[in-house]
């Protein structure tokens, strides 16, 4: 619901509903303070990132490296040994679902924005069935990323860092973003279009928690600096697309084009997401059924489509290093299986984020383009598929061309942005993540962060508190 200075009934309930819920025993810190806390959350949020990643990474090597090592020289002559792939990922979602049977369902991303809104703050009690179960889920071959999971550890984190020094709901929320930023900078390696990403994606049209973006560079940075050294992984464009040639401004409208058509792909996937979901929703109630027949699906898959199985951040050096040589049918075919590879990993029970999927899928139709018109380059074609594609479903067009343009290594970003925009405006109406909603209701005067209210809004609101 939007709220307009000119609606006195929405500002009048509006301003009921924030003085009712002033409590005069919260705190509210200083702007030095708050600068301290977000610190220790981006500190916190890379270690925390540090120890996922490594235990991620070991259970990932003894499932695919190690267990197939010893397991297969075992098999029957009449079943071939790369049938690992979908009993791997069957058996590994039965224990998907074994887990959240026995702990529960924590929630996804839609839940993490409406928590952002209402009551302004991540649950921690949800925080370690979501580890467990994403740490089986994203081992066990699903197209989801260990995004989603960090975000909701370290925004919980923040959320209960503000409880225990009792903070007021403003305050709180800030640093959940603190810790939602926190996650992202460390996993994505660009810390300003990580927190930027964690402050637009509770909006479908552009980010309105502003308050809270200071902040939450400041624990993206430090969380990147924390777990880069503790990781040892360099610093600078974490993929090497081919060099492009100087910008012309042809470029510009190729950006254009390219936005549209990223616009329609994305279409397409939430049209097929939404089908898969209507599909399997009779066994919502069977968390271990659903999620044991969702991970045969996303074997199976797999066994097609080898490089639709896991969250593609490193399937996407494939595409980019030998993808050209599949041709432009294969490619086309590859990001189509994916969709329902992430589609079949989210309906269930499989938790994890979808961002690095969808650049997989825009890698993929970008490098197709390029093969079947020739003029067009690779680098842009891709790059600003991957942007389009991600920002039509996740609504972030402008931390999305920031993170893009980090991790390509490219001076693209005029190209990116545009290719972002047209298909974040062309999507407008469209939308996969339903908890994304407009900032509710004006906050009353905030000793840290300061409000200009419409002056209209202003009379009403002292005429409340008066």
């Amino acid at each position: 619901m939007e709220i307009y200075p000119a609606d006195i009934g929405e500002i009048d309930g509006a301003a009921d509903t924030a003085v009712s819920s002033v409590n005069p025993l919260e705190r509210q810190l200083t702007y030095l303070q708050l600068v301290a806390c977000a610190g220790f959350i981006g500190i916190v949020g890379g270690l925390v990132a540090t120890l996922y990643y490594i235990v991620l990474e070991s259970m990932m090597h003894g499932v695919w490296t190690t267990l197939p090592n010893w397991i297969t020289p075992h098999f029957p002559s009449w079943l071939p040994t790369n049938n690992y792939v979908w009993l791997a990922t069957t058996v590994g979602g039965f224990c998907v679902g074994l887990v959240l049977y026995c702990m529960g369902l924590p929630g996804e991303m839609a839940k993490v924005v409406d928590s952002i809104h209402s009551p302004g703050r991540i649950d921690v009690t949800k925080t370690p069935a979501m580890v467990i179960a994403s740490l089986v889920a994203i081992t066990a071959g699903g197209s989801a990323g260990p995004e989603a999971p960090l975000v909701q550890v370290n925004g919980s984190f923040g959320s209960w860092l503000g409880d225990k020094l009792n903070l007021d709901t403003p305050s709180v929320r800030v640093l959940t973003f603190c810790g939602m930023s926190a996650a992202l900078g460390a996993f994505f390696g660009a810390p300003i279009g990580a927190a930027l990403f964690a402050l637009e994606i509770p909006h479908r049209r552009g980010l309105e928690y502003y308050e809270a973006v200071a902040p939450a560079v400041i624990a993206a940075i430090l969380s990147f600096a924390t777990f880069r050294i503790n990781t040892g992984i360099t610093i600078g464009g974490f993929y090497h697309f081919e060099v492009v040639p100087e910008l012309q401004p042809f470029n510009l409208l190729e950006g254009l084009l390219l936005g549209v058509v990223g616009a329609g792909v994305a279409v397409l996937f939430i049209f097929i997401f939404k089908k898969i979901g209507a599909l399997l929703a009779p066994l919502e109630d069977n968390r271990i059924l659903l999620a044991a027949l969702g991970g045969l699906a996303i074997g199976l898959i797999a066994f097609v489509y080898p490089q639709t199985l896991f969250f593609s951040e490193e399937q996407i050096h494939t595409v980019i290093e030998t993808g050209a040589a599949l041709g432009a049918v294969s490619l086309l075919l590859i990001a189509f299986a994916k969709i329902f590879a992430i589609s079949f990993t989210l309906h269930s029970g499989f938790l994890g984020g979808f961002i690095f999927p969808l650049f997989f899928i825009g890698a993929n139709v970008g490098l197709a383009l390029s093969l079947l018109l020739p003029g067009l380059h690779p680098t842009i074609a891709m790059v600003c598929l991957m942007a389009a594609v991600n920002v039509a479903v996740t609504k972030t067009p402008v931390s999305t061309s920031i993170i893009l343009s980090v991790l390509s290594g490219t001076a693209m970003l005029p190209v990116i942005v545009i290719a972002s925009f047209v298909s974040f405006v062309l999507t407008s109406n469209v939308a996969m993540i339903g908890t994304q909603r407009e900032r509710q209701a004006f906050p009353v005067a905030h000793p840290l962060f300061p409000q200009v209210l419409p002056a209209s809004a202003e009379k009403v609101i002292q005429q409340v508190t008066s």
